[in-house]
């Protein structure tokens, strides 16, 4: 008979394990263009993070099968502290400030060039009409 393995449970989480896991969400977040609705979620949910914490030890044995165990338990520990999901929301502010920094200049650029293209049109429209 095959011998089960399970892993051990984590109760602790050291700085650097929650800086790794508060950048990887982070920047999960701000790649995919989610950052206003990501912090608006945390922001709304923080006052229900130690309960939101015990939730995911709640859910652990079925989400050990589609997630990582170690990483699962690392995330679950993380939104434990108050602390981290401020840093939490920081970083994703600044990676998305970042990542999207040059997107919105190119948009900027676009609605001038087209507010432009629309003055010179009508420009052109009046000034036959004048002649």
């Amino acid at each position: 008979m095959k011998e089960q393995i399970y892993n051990e449970i984590k109760v602790t989480i050291s700085e650097d394990e929650a800086n790794d896991m508060i950048e990887r969400v982070a920047r999960f977040i701000a790649e995919r263009h989610l950052a206003p609705a990501g912090i608006l979620f945390i922001e709304s949910v923080r006052p229900l993070h130690g309960i939101g914490s015990q939730f995911l030890y709640f859910v652990l044995p079925f989400a050990e099968i589609i997630f990582d165990s170690a990483k699962y338990q690392r995330f679950a520990l993380m939104i434990g502290k108050e602390e981290y999901l401020k840093r939490l929301v920081d970083r994703i502010d600044e990676l998305d400030e970042e990542i999207n920094r040059e997107r919105r200049k190119n948009a900027r650029l676009m609605r001038t060039r087209r507010r432009n293209q629309i003055r010179q049109f009508f420009t052109k429209l009046f000034n036959r009409n004048k002649i």
